[in-house]
């Protein structure tokens, strides 16, 4: 935990991980501080970049993307012109939620949300046509048996 970040601010973001919507006169008075104090924390946690942003959880099948598609990619390529390009085509498809880049046996990973295994044959090929994939394999979520957005900030 940083250094710049106290119990009163742990509390905080606590709160707000939970329901972003609270008012600050509800966050201050439950941690026992002033509306005044509560807002500046709340402003420095922004500014710091501790609190990226705050934003609506939805639920995906209602809105329906109900298959969740965790994709695992090798490349032979490991140099930064490919990693640019490959990341330039993974942000500019809005069903890759998720994108990261692991140490081990596999180099990324990337979370799909979409609405049937066409749609992601559809960003499969759509991936594949912008840069050169050497092993690609996908695993289909059968059911969602956790999901959470709160970091375990503890205190």
């Amino acid at each position: 935990m940083s250094k710049n970040i106290d119990d009163n601010d742990v509390k905080i973001l606590n709160i707000l991980q939970v329901d972003a919507t609270r008012s600050l006169e509800s966050i201050a008075e439950e941690i026992g501080v002033s509306l005044n104090t509560c807002w500046r924390r709340v402003q420095r946690l922004e500014a710091e970049g501790v609190l990226e942003r705050r934003v609506a959880l939805i639920d995906n099948e209602k809105v329906g993307l109900p298959l969740t598609v965790f994709v695992s990619v090798r490349t032979d390529d490991h140099s930064k012109a490919w990693a640019d390009r490959f990341s330039d085509a993974v942000n500019q498809m809005p069903e890759i939620v998720e994108f990261y880049r692991l140490a081990g046996d596999v180099d990324y990973i990337l979370k799909i949300m979409v609405g049937s295994v066409s749609d992601y044959d559809r960003v499969y090929q759509r991936l594949i046509s912008k840069v050169k994939l050497s092993n690609v394999s996908a695993s289909f979520a059968m059911e969602k048996m956790k999901f959470t957005t709160e970091l375990p900030l503890g205190r």
